[in-house]
């Protein structure tokens, strides 16, 4: 039955370390469980993935004891599709209203606590083996529900949409909040990071866990500083450090 040790994990603060990518990888994916990540999160807002494809990557994610979540697209049936395709999680992009947190939790949960569409011929349910009731509950309970705060209006209702009933994380989004803020060179600057450091706090107060992206290292250990305990790598910064610093510096032949 389904079991989201991520979702425990975040409910007592504890870090919880994983990944985003936009890449179709399953053997990436491998990878990454095997070196030790928690999660991994495929990027379908930004990403190209087919139907197929996502169900390979979540496939190889519970290889290695990963668990999977999508960020999901803006078709409207794709909180359906990702958790009926096997995910523990969906991670909901420019999500600024609490009826947008309302319509997020009412497509993620059956009834009557949502409105999510029953099938249990898809592999969520073990392709019918783990139908019924059992599975609906441990699905309502286990899902991991995350949706992201990126733009000034999400930061204004902060406290309304984490308030509601369903929804387990906020996710901040430093580069889509920068930009929508008015800056397009990055979340450096100190009226982003003002809006930023506001969110954690209330977070803090509200203790609402917050989760959020990292390049390094040293980004995970600095979110965590700041209150975040859900940090995912960025796998192609990590991808392109590693290829850049791989190579080995020209020799002059002359």
């Amino acid at each position: 039955m389904l079991k989201n040790e991520i979702k425990e994990k975040i409910k007592k603060n504890e870090l919880t370390q994983g990944a985003i990518t936009s890449l179709y990888s399953p053997a990436v994916v491998e990878m990454l469980g095997y070196a030790g990540y928690e999660f991994i999160i495929m990027d379908d807002e930004h990403g190209a993935y087919s139907g197929a494809e996502m169900e390979e990557m979540i496939r190889s994610a519970r290889l290695t004891g990963m668990v999977p979540i999508i960020r999901v697209s803006y078709d409207p049936s794709s909180i359906q599709k990702a958790l009926d395709r096997g995910a523990l999680g969906i991670q909901v992009p420019m999500v600024n209203s609490r009826e947008q947190a309302e319509r997020v939790v009412q497509a993620a949960k059956y009834p009557p606590y949502g409105k999510r569409g029953t099938a249990f011929s898809m592999r969520a349910a073990g392709y019918g083996f783990h139908g019924g009731e059992a599975f609906m509950n441990a699905s309502d309970e286990q899902i991991l529900i995350s949706v992201q705060i990126e733009t000034p209006e999400a930061a204004e209702n902060f406290t309304e949409i984490m308030d509601v009933p369903g929804i387990d994380m906020a996710f901040l989004g430093p580069t889509d909040l920068s930009v929508n803020m008015g800056y397009r060179n990055g979340a450096d600057h100190p009226e982003v990071q003002e809006v930023l450091s506001g969110l954690y706090r209330e977070g803090a107060v509200m203790k609402t866990p917050i989760g959020t992206i990292a390049s390094s290292r040293e980004d995970v250990l600095q979110a965590q500083q700041k209150g975040a305990c859900f940090v995912s790598l960025v796998v192609t910064n990590v991808m392109k450090k590693a290829f850049v610093n791989s190579l080995a510096p020209q020799q002059s032949t002359s």
